[in-house]
């Protein structure tokens, strides 16, 4: 057989040379291409790690700030303490706000029982926990619970809700405050803020005396209790006060203030009394013509009448004294207007009601935030959406108000405070 000519054989080995440069080369691509996937995916590893190590970090900064002002109150407690022990026994006390931290439903409708009952696992839960926490007392110890309310209003409201009866209210009352001489439950008067501010007086009082080793405060919200907690925590005597809970969650606001809570829910319930429609009474109007209406229908001969006050155009809303509720305006208020802490007697302007329902919308609806679905859908007033969405800067930092699982969408779609 004649020999291959020496170009074709030259051919055939730069054929074959080429084809082995090529399916290096494809090898070579599938394998970066594999590594660059794998790569994207540890980038997203690490920064879930990242983010749940700064999480963890500032849980364990906010303990740390705990233990510390803790220990300074106690330590200045005991610096205080000599001169007093030959004189006063240590104090244990308990302040209850009753207009906004209910006693559980089934406490209340067994009466005078359900109110010594409820006393009794007071007293008992919270001396768990001064055990737990290894305090140690001196002297004899002095229990005292106080409880602060509007007592005609929040009879009202648990008889049109159907919570109980008005003699089981009564009888419930009597119950608890039977069960000891030092368990008191104080009317603060037809005032919606009445309470509160007896409340922020007892905590200023009775938390700096040295012989207070503890103050648990039951219906904690962070607006209203700010200032009282900011002179506290400057004199040190902040971290006598334990925040008492009806949930996991805490209260309806996270506290401004960085302090233990105990969980108090057999006691005492998480869920506000709905609002009830209460049926018009017939209205009379003026003083000199004494005309009476239908159901608070004046006829065109009646004389004008103030149909509520007007906002103080100097301020925003927010700042108004107090400010306009959001959810009496925008939809259905819970509490009503003799326990709610904001007014309902504003006349606003279409402008005003934008303005409200924009601002609202930038605080978290709390039925999503505690991973429940929200009764009122799309007619809720509170934000369902983090009006910063997927990319919000304060959830890296686990920060951020919107906590609920479907808080932060990845959609490009505008947030309801944008589109509104």
């Amino acid at each position: 057989m004649a020999a291959q000519p020496l170009g074709e054989a030259n051919k055939q080995l730069w054929d074959d040379t080429l084809t082995k440069l090529l399916n290096l080369s494809h090898a070579t691509l599938q394998r970066n291409a594999e590594l660059e996937n794998r790569v994207a995916e540890l980038e997203v590893e690490l920064l879930v790690w990242k983010q749940a190590h700064s999480v963890a970090l500032e849980a364990s900064e906010r303990d740390t700030k705990a233990h510390n002002m803790q220990l300074a109150s106690l330590n200045r407690q005991i610096s205080n303490m000599d001169s007093f022990k030959s004189n006063f026994n240590p104090l244990i006390l308990c302040v209850i706000n009753g207009d906004e931290f209910l006693f559980k439903q089934d406490l209340v409708v067994q009466g005078y029982q359900g109110g010594r009952v409820a006393a009794q696992i007071i007293t008992q839960s919270i001396a768990e926990y001064l055990t737990n926490e290894d305090i140690h007392v001196f002297g004899r110890l002095s229990f005292w619970i106080s409880i602060y309310f509007n007592r005609t209003a929040l009879k009202e409201s648990f008889i049109e809700t159907n919570y109980c009866t008005p003699d089981q209210f009564d009888n419930f009352i009597a119950g608890f405050i039977h069960a000891s001489p030092r368990f008191l439950a104080i009317d603060g008067g037809n005032s919606k803020d009445a309470a509160e501010a007896k409340i922020r007086e007892y905590l200023q009082v009775y938390t700096r005396f040295p012989q207070t080793l503890r103050v648990f405060f039951g219906g904690y919200d962070a607006t209203t209790y700010m200032s009282t907690f900011s002179v506290l925590e400057k004199e040190q005597a902040i971290g006598k006060v334990i925040l008492l809970t009806a949930s996991e969650n805490g209260e309806r606001e996270a506290p401004l203030h960085t302090l233990p809570q105990f969980k108090l829910d057999s006691v005492f319930t998480s869920d506000k009394l709905p609002r009830m429609n209460r049926k018009l009474a017939p209205l009379i109007v003026g003083t000199s013509h004494n005309v009476t209406s239908n159901g608070g229908l004046i006829s065109p001969q009646s004389p004008a009448r103030s149909m509520g006050r007007l906002i103080d155009q100097s301020l925003p809303l927010h700042k108004q004294n107090p400010p306009p509720c959001n959810e009496h305006y925008l939809m259905t208020c819970s509490k009503g207007a003799a326990l709610c802490k904001y007014a309902h007697d504003y006349v606003l302007t279409p402008e005003q009601l934008h303005s409200l329902a924009t601002n609202a919308k930038k605080a978290p609806c709390n039925w999503l935030k505690n991973g429940m679905p929200c009764p009122f859908g799309d007619k809720c007033c509170w934000g369902h959406v983090c009006p910063n969405g997927a990319k919000c800067y304060h959830l890296s930092k686990g920060k951020c108000w919107f906590k609920g699982e479907s808080m932060h969408p990845t959609s490009t779609a505008p947030s309801p405070v944008e589109s509104s």
